[in-house]
């Protein structure tokens, strides 16, 4: 075996993207960051950074998500409880060699999930950010123009489509709840999440029949207007049994 040699390996650096997803307005939305450096100076982008000598990937999403938003991350890999910070785990990684113009660098993606955040505020290199509907950055106008920098719109698309299957088997989806809703509005974060209108009747039923899923708290509530409704919690369950299946569309 020859002796390893430093030199062989050119230098690349490890940044984290974030794909943060909330409900606003009956629909799904990212955040996004207008770009205030080159390279895509002026194109948005998902928030991120590079992570510093003394971060792990961990340490570095949790930091960035804070910056961009705020929010107190719960530990990666867990289903967070609902009203007390965003739920955060590691997506997938990117590290095709030309997808930054700058140098070689691999991004490690992680998707977080939080009930409906306030207008955020731009950190960083960023000149502003904003909520818009994923379809927004999914499906542009322009695609040239409208397509989010680097390779960000795979990373929305692959971060999307994970917390649309993850809501089908987990209880991920009252990630996007308050502390206590009702079923009406958690039927509302799967129709939005999923992109699809849910029949209430049997949306009601399997919800409430599947163990471990939903606590009544014993209130009610009429901020949707209308007669009183029952108030929930998250229940103990992380996976549903049965699952949540999505609607063929």
């Amino acid at each position: 075996m020859s002796p390893y040699d430093p030199s062989a390996f050119p230098p690349f650096a490890v940044t984290v993207d974030l794909v943060v997803l909330t409900v606003r307005r009956h629909s799904l939305c990212a955040l996004a960051v207008r770009r205030g450096e080159a390279p895509f100076q002026g194109r948005w982008a998902l928030p991120g950074g590079f992570v510093r000598d003394d971060e792990d990937l961990a340490t570095a999403a949790a930091r960035e998500l804070e910056e961009e938003t705020g929010l107190c991350a719960h530990d990666p890999g867990t289903l967070a409880a609902p009203g007390n910070g965003a739920h955060l785990e590691q997506l997938a990684t990117y590290g095709d060699p030309k997808r930054d113009p700058r140098m070689r660098v691999v991004s490690v993606a992680h998707l977080a999930l939080a009930p409906d955040l306030p207008a955020p505020k731009a950190g960083g290199d960023a000149h502003s950010a904003r909520w818009a509907p994923v379809e927004t950055f999914l499906e542009p106008e322009d695609e040239e123009t409208g397509a989010l920098a680097f390779d960000h719109s795979q990373i929305l698309a692959d971060g999307v489509e994970r917390a649309r299957s993850k809501i089908e088997y987990s209880s991920l989806a009252t990630a996007f709840c308050p502390p206590e809703f009702t079923v009406g509005e958690l039927r509302r974060v799967y129709e939005a999440v999923w992109g699809v209108a849910l029949d209430p009747r049997n949306f009601h039923r399997k919800v409430t029949g599947t163990p471990g899923f939903l606590v009544p708290t014993g209130g009610t509530t009429t901020r949707q207007g209308g007669r009183p409704a029952q108030l929930f919690r998250a229940g103990g369950a992380t996976l549903l049994n049965p699952p949540m299946l999505r609607p063929e569309v």
